[in-house]
């Protein structure tokens, strides 16, 4: 296995940084870690690394999301006209999401932990202000996540911080399991967001895009097993209701968005890598922003313009397509400027209590 690394990009987003020290390793939680004098906290922030592959999978993620949930979106979360892929489920988005919300969770924690002497405040100011935001979101998408993510975080994610690592994992290794025997819901999104948290404490987010071997070689696993649940399902739940989930329905779009994931990784370790960061880097780093303009934009097309997006399939994919690509346009503009969206910006606000400097690139 190369051990060649591919370079990443200096930021001073303390929302995603890399674990320098050991910490990560070693399991200890971070909560009770001494803080650091205001010039050493600096030093650390500006001078950390972004994960490219965080940044391209949120990306990704969005996209998913936003085609699978469009027609929901513009019939104000009645149910889909056209269902295009039968009795499968396409949204994979939820699972990626929520690992990649632990992931960022627990990064945010290490960061927290070298700069102030409450990290767990930082953490609980942070779920608030989502919660915050989710809720005015429910006004005009009922179906949104925002505000689930908030309360498991509140009551999940946020204790985990004090745990060690082993117990973090083994409660994962619970949790996803028997979510999945009750059909997913906030219990699934629990156990995500320890499974993220726990990749983070050891270690792996950091290895992230030093390896090929180890994502193809799970990615292989995930799709040998959703290929056999997919056949279980067939096979043994043949007169079911296709729209009451199913512990072998669920663990295959689990294990399908595990593929997916190992495959963006793979990809990342390839001469696509600078496409793949071209596409959705831009819309992975301000994830907030158009997470939630999305919803704004497909409501405008459907109400003011007057499209069909909640009854023709290909109106609404094409809609979605128009929407990321403005997104996507806007975004890579943006941060040609900035270092962050102006949502992502005002949640660090309220993530730390302070005003932030608006963050123009090249300037300190």
């Amino acid at each position: 296995m190369s051990r060649e690394e591919f370079p990443r990009e200096p930021t001073s987003d303390p929302d995603h940084p890399l674990p320098h020290d050991a910490t990560a390793s070693t399991g200890r939680s971070r909560a009770a870690a001494p803080a650091r004098s205001q010039p050493q906290a600096a030093a650390l922030a500006s001078g950390r690394p972004r994960i490219i592959a965080l940044d391209v999978l949120r990306g990704f993620t969005l996209c998913e999301i936003l085609f699978a949930n469009i027609q929901l979106i513009a019939n104000h979360g009645t149910a889909v006209v056209t269902q295009p892929m039968g009795d499968w489920d396409p949204w994979l988005g939820l699972p990626i999401f929520s690992l990649l919300f632990g992931i960022g969770f627990t990064l945010l924690l290490d960061s927290a932990a070298d700069r102030v002497s409450r990290p767990w405040l930082v953490l609980l100011r942070r779920l608030v202000a989502l919660l915050a935001i989710g809720l005015v979101h429910m006004l005009v998408w009922p179906g949104e996540i925002l505000t689930k993510y908030a309360v498991v975080g509140v009551l999940v994610l946020l204790p985990s911080s004090w745990l060690p690592r082993w117990a973090v994992a083994g409660l994962a290794a619970v949790l996803v399991p028997v979510a999945l025997f009750g059909g997913g819901g906030p219990l699934l999104i629990a156990g995500l967001f320890l499974l993220g948290s726990a990749l983070v404490r050891y270690g792996v987010i950091e290895q992230i895009e030093r390896s090929t071997r180890g994502p193809l070689l799970l990615g292989l696993v995930f799709g040998a097993g959703a290929a056999s649940a997919l056949w279980v399902h067939a096979q043994v739940e043949i007169g079911a209701d296709p729209m009451q989930p199913s512990f072998t329905s669920g663990l295959a779009d689990l294990l399908i968005a595990g593929v997916v994931v190992c495959a963006l990784l793979v990809l990342l370790r390839t001469p696509l890598r600078p496409v793949l960061r071209f596409v959705f880097a831009p819309l992975g780093r301000m994830a907030l922003t158009n997470y939630l303009t999305a919803t704004l934009l497909v409501l405008a097309a459907s109400r003011i313009l007057g499209l069909p997006v909640g009854q023709s399939l290909q109106v609404a994919f094409l809609t979605a397509g128009a929407i990321l690509a403005v997104q996507w346009l806007l975004s890579a503009l943006w941060l040609r400027r900035y270092r962050q969206g102006p949502l992502e910006w005002l949640w660090r606000w309220a993530t730390w209590a302070r005003r932030p400097p608006f963050g123009r690139v090249g300037t300190g």
